[in-house]
């Protein structure tokens, strides 16, 4: 009697019923689970996958926190090794930032000029990644390397001359610093960090400037991202007046945020979809207890208890919750691998960008699946559903044999 309800509800799960229409209710019930939980999963691979970009591409070469003085940064050597013995700092550079325009044919766009000291940029940076054959170290006092977003705007390619355009900060009545270089390389990361970007020598750009010997500021790599304003306050409290800082969250926290927001939002809808599901799982089994009265009664005069009958039907519905969130775990993870490659075919095949990095911060579809998630997500799925056949197997123990038997003769 003990193993009943397991063999019951097995056989009932596997027969064909006389209903058809209890058979295609089930159907819709396993097909519902299977695409909330693959959907849910693809969403939260690439909202992750939005994440991890925003993080190693995005800040991977924007800075992460920089310490500034108002007049330009004096003896930043020494400040950059001070800074750098600070427990959460990886890594401490140099870098001057000038705000300009670059000028090309009859095109022109605004750019952020940053000054880089090529040996000490990767311990702050991942710009020397997207930078094709090594053109940061071998770049030129006239040379310049521009955002992919830049140059496909101007229409500019490699070894081409461009103009850059420096407002006088000290007087808008005086004329404009022009200084003509030529582009030696492109960086492309895939991101909207190409709209606007421009690269130097930290030496022209300081002399773009007007700053000699001095620099903007330091720019500072951290070993958690999360602990940017506490690293930034304790090493402010240790300058003298005139210094101070900003980190990444006051720079792209919005985006930051806005990708939380649209992961936990997308997350909650498709939820309530699999909640959808799972309720459809009620229909189903509230239908088989009416086809399965009569067998009920006659199960109930050979001894079955109400927690027999109720056992046979929670089986039935966990199994088809089982084989439902089964399929969806195993088609979202197929999905969540190969999404990023389906969306860049069909954008091939279309002739169309979807994600375009002068609207989207990525232009490209990020993945990252996590096992972690998807764990979660069946547990999920998994449990609604078992709670789906609560009701259907109360009442289906609530169901008199005598008044069963009579209606069904």
């Amino acid at each position: 009697m003990n193993s009943l309800p397991l063999w019951i509800g097995l056989r009932y799960t596997g027969s064909k019923r006389r209903d058809q229409m209890v058979s295609f209710i089930s159907l819709v019930s396993i097909i519902g689970l299977v695409m909330g939980v693959s959907l849910l999963i693809v969403v939260m691979s690439v909202m992750n996958g939005f994440d991890r970009e925003l993080r190693e591409r995005i800040l991977g070469v924007m800075p992460q926190a920089m310490v500034m003085h108002r007049q330009g940064v004096e003896n930043w050597q020494e400040k950059a090794q001070e800074f750098a013995r600070h427990p959460l700092v990886l890594g401490a550079a140099p870098y001057v930032q000038v705000q300009g325009m670059i000028s090309h044919a009859d095109q022109v766009a605004p750019v952020s000029v940053y000054g880089v000291d090529a040996s000490q940029e990767p311990q702050v940076s991942r710009l020397p990644e997207f930078i094709e054959h090594s053109a940061l170290d071998a770049l030129p006092s006239d040379g310049v390397l521009l955002g992919a977003g830049v140059a496909k705007k101007l229409g500019v390619a490699v070894g081409e001359a461009i103009t850059l355009i420096i407002p006088d900060s000290d007087s808008a009545t005086r004329l404009p610093h022009l200084a003509t270089f030529s582009v030696a390389g492109i960086v492309n990361t895939g991101t909207e960090v190409d709209n606007g970007l421009a690269v130097t020598r930290l030496e022209t750009a300081a002399a773009l400037a007007g700053l000699g010997d001095r620099v903007t500021g330091i720019r500072l790599r951290l070993a958690d991202l999360f602990a940017a304003r506490a690293v930034l306050r304790e090493i402010l409290d240790a300058q003298p007046y005139g210094f101070y800082g900003i980190d990444w969250t006051r720079t792209h926290g919005n985006l930051f945020q806005a990708v939380q927001m649209s992961r936990q939002l997308v997350a909650l809808l498709l939820f309530l979809i699999i909640a959808i599901a799972a309720f459809n799982v009620v229909s189903t089994l509230v239908m088989v207890v009416v086809d399965k009265q009569s067998q009920i009664a006659i199960l109930r005069s050979l001894g079955a208890s109400r927690w027999h009958i109720m056992g046979i039907f929670m089986v039935q519905g966990a199994l088809i919750g089982a084989v439902g969130t089964s399929m969806g775990l195993l088609l979202g993870a197929l999905g969540a691998f190969y999404v990023t490659d389906w969306v860049s075919a069909l954008e091939s095949l279309l002739g169309i960008q979807f994600l375009a990095s002068d609207v989207y911060p990525i232009s490209y579809l990020p993945s990252d699946f996590r096992l972690s998630d998807s764990l979660t997500v069946g547990a999920i799925a998994l449990v609604m559903s078992w709670l789906a056949t609560l009701y259907p197997a109360w009442r289906a123990s609530r169901v008199a044999p005598a008044e069963a038997l009579q209606l069904d003769h």
